[in-house]
């Protein structure tokens, strides 16, 4: 990614670009679990003369770098170097304590492992990327790539950014953050006793199912239902109903064209701009920008 935003010249700019350079603890490292290995790499000081120092992801992010390389971040740190991560390259610069305190993301898979060892961040799970000034973090592979993006912009304007966007065929700027690309599979049931009324629930996402309608086929109160719900899912009837809704909205928006007020009755959410605040609320996208983004 960094490769082929920065590295790459690019001179139908009519400017100077940057200037490029891989470094690494190690002469060989292996690359994507050793489907590849990276070699005649720079060492570890060409970090020290770097304006910018980009981290990579890392494919595990529980085991952490070689000490030498929060080393090199921390002495980057120290020289008002600018940096960034992208993935899970936000462990490292975590790691090397220069994300305490400050804003960061990371990519959605690792958010809350990321949360719990690093109290001091403030994380920002739900957005592409953070720009804080000289420390800057991204979610997923792509979102690095709105990130770099977005560093062209603030280094060389938005004309600038929008010619290599169009270069790389890739929008300049996406709308919504992460949010809209984590799944929301039905939560696992630790109790069985609730898994036969979810079921008869999803059956019937489309009609005028309420949270009395669930207490009604479970054969207890409303209130017994709730405290079932908060023991074995972590959440209330009521979120869950509408969840399951949204999900099947999403998939009904994905398969075609459809109105919105008839993705609206289909998936029990009633009306259109019920739809849109519940689209928008749980992925951050109005429902056009949703289908546009994930239609088939």
């Amino acid at each position: 990614m960094a490769t082929e935003l920065f590295g790459l010249r690019r001179p139908e700019l009519g400017r100077p670009w940057y200037e490029f350079a891989l470094c690494a603890a190690a002469p060989a490292v292996d690359m994507h679990a050793g489907l590849f290995t990276l070699t005649g790499v720079a060492g570890l000081e060409a970090a020290d003369r770097a304006d910018t120092l980009i981290v990579p992801n890392r494919p595990d992010p529980e085991n952490g770098p070689a000490p030498a390389v929060l080393d090199a971040v921390r002495r980057a740190a120290a020289r008002g170097a600018r940096l960034v991560s992208f993935c899970t390259g936000a462990f490292v610069l975590a790691e090397a304590g220069v994300l305490d305190g400050r804003p960061a993301t990371t990519h959605w898979k690792w958010t809350d492992l990321f949360a719990a060892r690093f109290p001091a961040v403030t994380l920002r799970p739900d957005v592409l990327f953070v720009d804080d000034g000289d420390v800057l973090t991204s979610a997923g592979s792509a979102a690095a790539l709105d990130l770099c993006l977005h560093l062209v912009q603030r280094d060389h304007g938005a004309g600038v950014a929008a010619a290599v966007s169009r270069r790389l065929v890739f929008a300049a700027h996406r709308d919504g953050g992460q949010r809209q690309f984590i799944p929301r599979p039905v939560p696992a049931v630790p109790d069985a006793s609730l898994g036969p009324l979810l079921a008869w629930a999803q059956e019937r996402l489309g009609g005028p199912l309420t949270v009395a309608d669930l207490a009604t086929r479970a054969a207890v109160s409303p209130a017994t239902l709730h405290r079932r719900f908060r023991a074995e899912l972590g959440t209330t009837p009521l979120a869950w109903l509408t969840e399951q809704r949204v999900t099947l909205a999403c998939r009904i928006l994905e398969a075609g064209g459809a109105s919105l007020a008839a993705v609206a009755r289909a998936s029990g959410l009633g009306t259109a701009t019920n739809l849109r605040t519940q689209i928008v609320r749980h992925t951050g996208l109005n429902p056009s920008t949703y289908r546009r983004t994930f239609g088939t």
